[in-house]
């Protein structure tokens, strides 16, 4: 009755988790929603909506947003033109349109151990094979992409998620140089650059590559709102008409209603202005939460104070299964998320946690802490 991919179809465990979270009384490190007081709020008292935004639009995306975000891109390092810019309905549908551009029933795909859970679950949906390659404290190694015979790697070299880790300038150069060498295509994703609390992150990987295709994507979700459902892609010169034709088959076009609010923001620099005013909220929050961290928790886990994103990633000094410890967090009013989903099938894992930082007030992240020190305590 079902195609055959359906019995890859496994369910979100994170957005399983952020529903139990909604129950009042629960203090959620689970997700990765960015802070309450921290969203944009639009302002429509002074401006006129066009007529045109209410009428279909283009699949690559409103002219003026394209030409904004292309030029963002060559500010932070990035050459492209407008016209390799792809307006997305959020990153995860930059995602999806790659999973249907390079991947076929068994197509090997390099990537991080641990990565980004939902990439996973889009990748192998459509029947790949993701493997981990060697790396170490800094990322992902250039020796793990020479000995693989993957069809495309796909990084986060930027506040990975789940690890929070950045990737320095060096180490970028040097895996930019061996996918050229391997000529292995590449899938940047990178949406917490911007959410950077000690120093502007370096340039993207991507811009050092010479000759290997790629695509780098971003996203407004974790700057402005993730309700504005809008994030984009960038890509090859060879690459962008597939994926446009992609995206013409997903949806027609992206929300031009969202686009025209960050195009609006975009023009009159209030993205960078409101960037500024909430990464002081953001650094407040993860110092708290590295405070408590040390307090409670710093006999029983190791981490690394992330530099930006939204995420402390644990590694527990004694085994736990972390899948049964997420479920007695929950009946205490603590929702917390494993590591394991974030492994590529077959990788050697850890116990191991992730915490969102950014979501929960200043007392909440002191009360969270508490409670999952005690469960460890209890373990």
């Amino acid at each position: 009755m079902f195609a055959q991919r359906i019995d890859r179809l496994k369910p979100s465990l994170v957005r399983e988790i952020l529903a139990a979270a909604q129950a009042p009384g629960v203090i959620s490190f689970a997700g990765g929603l960015p802070a309450a007081e921290t969203l944009f709020q639009p302002d429509f008292s002074h401006s006129r909506i066009p007529d045109s935004i209410w009428q279909y639009g283009p699949s690559e995306g409103e002219p003026a947003l394209r030409e904004l975000v292309a030029a963002r891109a060559r500010a932070m390092g990035l050459p492209c033109q407008a016209s390799q810019v792809l307006i997305l309905n959020g990153s995860q549908q930059g995602i999806d349109l790659v999973a249907k551009l390079w991947i076929d029933d068994g197509t090997p795909v390099l990537c991080e151990s641990p990565t980004y859970l939902a990439a996973l679950q889009a990748f192998e949906l459509f029947g790949a094979h993701c493997q981990a390659a060697e790396q170490n404290e800094i990322g992902l190694k250039p020796e793990g992409i020479a000995a693989s015979a993957a069809q495309f790697a796909y990084l986060i070299p930027t506040f990975q998620n789940p690890t929070g880790a950045c990737y320095d300038a060096q180490r970028r150069q040097q895996l930019a140089a061996a996918l050229d060498a391997q000529g292995m295509p590449v899938f940047e994703d990178d949406p917490y650059r911007d959410l950077a609390f000690d120093g502007a992150a370096p340039a993207p990987l991507v811009s050092h590559l010479q000759s290997a295709q790629w695509i780098y994507q971003g996203s407004f979700s974790k700057t402005l709102a993730p309700g504005l459902r809008l994030g984009y892609l960038i890509a090859h010169p060879d690459l962008i008409v597939p994926l446009t034709r992609l995206k013409q088959a997903a949806d027609l076009h992206s929300n031009r209603l969202s686009q025209h609010i960050v195009t609006q923001v975009l023009h009159s620099g209030e993205l960078d202005a409101h960037v500024a005013r909430i990464l002081p909220v953001y650094r407040q929050k993860r110092d708290a939460m590295d405070q408590m961290l040390r307090h409670y928790l710093g006999d029983k886990a190791s981490w690394q104070q992330p530099a930006g994103g939204l995420f402390f990633w644990l590694t527990l000094n004694q085994h736990c299964d972390t899948l049964a410890l997420m479920q007695r967090a929950l009946a205490q009013g603590l929702a917390i998320m494993p590591g394991t989903p974030f492994y590529p099938a077959g990788s050697a894992q850890r116990c191991t946690l992730r915490l969102n930082f950014s979501h929960s007030t200043l007392a909440q992240i002191e009360d969270g802490v508490r409670r999952l020190a005690s469960l460890l305590e209890s373990a």
